[in-house]
């Protein structure tokens, strides 16, 4: 197996909507399985959108799709694991398009990476995140600030996570988030009670994540 490279490449794409940027994660995710690209981090902040993973419960959606479509809000049943969430404005999404394979990770030793990133960021915050078995994604106590969904074909990842950073919760009372009843939802300036900066945010946990798939402590 050959050395997998020294280099992530990073795509902030801004603020975008979820079918654009599900077209273009589609398009990087065929180029890397066809070895034409690297491994990249796909970074964005979508306008408002539902999404059901394929093993996901349509009865976790509590709302119409009428009413979805009142409020602005799009849906979409998409291939990742996991069941309902939401993405929206304040939230960071991160698509990682991996060879798994090259860089030696299992699909649990990669979802740990992720979640491992995801705390460290937070760390600098001084929030004590933490995972909880079973349970897929980052928590501080019962809240949760982090969801994972991934998906793998051909050894190579695609989708990923969305980590709340500012990020209008009343959305997720359209919702069961996760088809998780009995916790909440969090974010990181509702923890801390003030806001926090998105781009800071967002730079910590791109690094965080690319020096974890380097292998760098």
């Amino acid at each position: 197996m050959s050395k997998p490279p020294d280099e992530i490449f990073i795509e902030w794409r801004g603020r975008e909507r979820f079918q654009v940027t599900w077209d273009r994660q589609l398009e990087l995710h065929q180029l890397r399985r066809e070895g034409k690209i690297g491994d990249r981090l796909v970074l964005v902040e979508h306008e408002p959108v539902i999404t059901l993973g394929k093993r996901g419960d349509s009865a976790n959606l509590v709302v119409s799709k009428a009413e979805l479509m009142h409020r602005g809000v799009d849906f979409h049943a998409i291939e990742r694991g996991g069941d309902i969430t939401y993405h929206g404005p304040g939230q960071l999404v991160c698509y990682l398009v991996v060879d798994l394979r090259q860089r030696e990770l299992s699909v649990r030793g990669f979802i740990s990476l992720i979640e491992q990133s995801v705390i460290k960021t937070l760390g600098h915050y001084s929030i004590e995140a933490k995972t909880i078995p079973r349970l897929t994604g980052v928590w501080v106590g019962q809240t949760k600030l982090a969801a994972i969904g991934i998906a793998i074909k051909g050894g190579v990842s695609f989708h990923g996570l969305a980590l709340n950073i500012t990020t209008d919760l009343a959305y997720y009372d359209m919702i069961v988030p996760c088809g998780i009843k009995a916790k909440q939802v969090g974010s990181i300036s509702s923890l801390l009670g003030k806001t926090v900066d998105y781009s800071e945010v967002r730079q910590l946990l791109e690094q965080n994540i690319t020096r974890a798939l380097l292998g760098i402590d």
